[in-house]
């Protein structure tokens, strides 16, 4: 691990571990926003770890501040720091300010539909967003609309969002999403952006990929050190062949979600790569919907309750897996990727990574 890296896991553990306590996630599942965790993430700059120097970013390399991401999916923080990165990349891309404070996005749900409607002095849009991640804690959101055939991203303002018709649900690690009627709701800033949905999605199954990564990383430590620990018939749990099976099996999912997410991270660095970003959410959702099994088997019973932080990672794997497109969907864009390569192609196209 470079130095930086050393650094950023170390400042990331210090501020997790004073504040992602049982109390901060009991509250954060309540509905209260964890603002001690944010501003302390904040006051070291992490929230602006994708952006550059010149646009007021910590001068990171985009492959470090996915190394953040990572780390603070390995703790679980309740905070939106992977939307506020999908945000920050997208308004960039469309050239657009990036406003300070906590960002969020929508998930480019099957069911939105989202029109920038009056004229582009006074815009304002219309329709439904579903499942926004921490809709009405955010300071800014952007969403993906239409306009005349052209996508649009669209920036609207808290002062808009809290008046706006809203339902807030919990994925279910507990985390709000928030189900949005806009009816003529006034614009903060809009630029057109070609593909913004597809830009939108591929931004986010990239996110949700590093999170899971980090997540199960966390799982299999967890799970190693129950092993080591929990003795029955007169020795730790981890010397029966059994759940070494099952330590290893999860271990391998693990090394195969890190590779694949760290060969998607340096093909997107200027945009998300699609069959890179493809094949790293499909297997980390296999391995979220697997790895998470398997620690709840190796920690038996007492990896069901509420008092054992192994939930607080199994429920955000299996909400993350779901979020931006499924394994199922990626799978599918893989082959149909696959099938426009021809038959002298096909080998090196899926060899490439």
């Amino acid at each position: 691990m470079s130095d930086i890296r050393d650094d950023l896991e170390k400042t990331v553990d210090r501020i997790c571990e004073s504040h992602c306590s049982k109390a901060v996630f009991m509250a954060s599942e309540s509905g209260t926003w964890p603002q001690a965790l944010w501003q302390a993430l904040d006051e070291v700059g992490l929230p602006q770890a994708c952006l550059s120097e010149d646009q007021g970013g910590s001068g990171l390399s985009f492959e470090d501040a996915l190394f953040v991401l990572r780390r603070t999916a390995f703790h679980a923080a309740p905070v939106p720091l992977a939307e506020t990165f999908i945000a920050t990349r997208l308004l960039a891309a469309a050239g657009m300010h990036v406003p300070s404070g906590v960002l969020s996005v929508s998930v480019a749900h099957a069911q939105d539909r989202l029109q920038l409607t009056g004229t582009l002095q006074a815009p304002t849009l219309s329709g439904h967003a579903h499942r926004v991640p921490w809709g009405l804690s955010c300071d800014h959101l952007m969403v993906v609309a239409e306009r005349d055939g052209e996508s649009y991203l669209v920036q609207v303002d808290r002062a808009h969002l809290s008046t706006t018709q809203h339902e807030t649900v919990k994925n279910l690690a507990g985390e709000p999403r928030v189900q949005f009627e806009f009816d003529h709701t006034p614009v903060q800033a809009c630029a057109a952006l070609p593909g913004a949905a597809e830009r939108l999605r591929g931004e986010g199954a990239l996110m949700r990929s590093v999170q899971m990564a980090g997540a199960l990383q966390r799982a299999l430590a967890y799970s190693l050190q129950y092993a080591n620990e929990r003795v029955q018939f007169g020795r730790p749990i981890g010397k029966f062949q059994a759940v070494q099976h099952m330590l290893a099996v999860l271990a391998g999912h693990v090394a195969a979600t890190a590779a694949a997410v760290d060969a998607a991270i340096e093909t997107s660095v200027q945009s998300p790569d699609p069959f890179a970003v493809a094949v790293a959410k499909s297997r980390a959702g296999e391995a979220a919907g697997k790895g998470a099994e398997i620690a709840h088997q190796v920690h038996g019973a007492m990896g069901f309750t509420r008092e054992h932080n192994l939930h607080h990672l199994t429920r955000r794997l299996w909400a993350w897996r779901d979020e931006f497109g499924n394994e199922t969907h990626w799978q599918t864009r893989i082959g149909e990727m696959a099938l426009k390569q021809g038959a002298d192609q096909l080998w090196p196209f899926l060899s490439r990574l």
